[in-house]
């Protein structure tokens, strides 16, 4: 994990390995309010057991530090690790946040699992905008729509920093794919380039993923100016068209996340597991597709 500072804002970040996701506390060193971006509950995919130990790193430090977490954000809905969302919001009572085109995607989904379902996005206690600013104490979020990945996707940006969640990696990972239900290169591009690229170079991003491997230890954080230059996907220089038939291209070549049926029904209803059934259990759901 890693530490930045900048006046009393201060932004720590935890890697959680089994899912390359990484989860943040933004928080105020003197005021001690604070909140949490993309939290992870741990799946073992083998026994199908939730377990806390991620969430109980975040639980430390909050401990050690004297927090108060105002909210939990979720930068969209995951298709690789499960939120831990509902984990926090029990612990701290804090206030779930999400982007308003959650109804998108629950939508979008609602058929893929045959669920019951409102698509009203009421699982979360806040529903965000783009413009709109999120006051937690002396901690004020602007928030950032950035559509391509999902419909839902959004950045949080305070002070001198940026959270991206998967619409903007380190520069040798790139952009995130955009072949989801509802993605869109063309979204995606505009995201980036309008909303992201028009930050001052020295803006520091916070990405939800990183996945280093032989050629480089793991990074939690890039800048604007850093991504224009170098970015993969989408350079400063690469045009719409150009990125367009880039991505298109390759996302062609991707398998579906491990996690995309489990992670998706249970993120979209806030990081709530299924109700338990008549024996006790609690069932996920997972459609099989037959080849003709």
């Amino acid at each position: 994990s890693s530490d930045v500072c900048s006046s009393d804002l201060e932004i720590k970040t935890f890697h959680d390995s089994a899912t390359w996701t990484l989860s943040h506390i933004a928080y105020d060193a003197e005021t001690k309010d604070a909140v949490i971006i993309d939290p992870v509950l741990d799946l073992d995919t083998i026994g199908w057991r939730t377990h806390t130990d991620s969430l109980q790193l975040l639980d430390a430090f909050i401990a050690e530090h004297g927090l108060n977490v105002h909210y939990i954000l979720d930068t969209h809905i995951h298709a690789d690790h499960l939120s831990g969302m509902q984990y926090l919001k029990d612990k701290y009572q804090a206030k779930l946040v999400i982007n308003k085109a959650i109804t998108i995607v629950q939508e979008t989904f609602k058929d893929v699992f045959n669920m019951a379902s409102d698509a009203d996005g009421h699982e979360f206690d806040v529903l965000v905008s783009d413009g709109d600013t999120l006051t937690a104490g002396s901690l004020n979020f602007k928030v950032l729509h950035l559509p391509g990945h999902t419909p839902a996707c959004t950045g949080f940006h305070i002070e001198n920093a940026v959270f991206t969640g998967d619409a903007l990696f380190i520069p040798d990972i790139g952009t995130g794919r955009c072949d989801f239900p509802k993605g869109s290169a063309s979204d995606l591009f505009n995201s980036v380039t309008t909303k992201l690229y028009s930050l001052p170079d020295d803006t520091r991003v916070f990405p939800g993923h990183d996945y280093p491997g032989d050629h480089r230890d793991l990074r939690m954080e890039t800048t604007i100016g850093e991504s224009k230059a170098d970015n993969v996907d989408l350079p400063a220089s690469r045009d719409k068209e150009g990125y367009i038939k880039f991505m298109e291209d390759r996302d062609k070549t991707l398998p579906l996340p491990r996690l995309i049926y489990q992670g998706v029904q249970v993120n979209m209803a806030a990081g709530q597991l299924p109700k338990a059934e008549s024996n006790g259990a609690q069932y996920l759901k997972i459609p099989i597709y037959n080849d003709k």
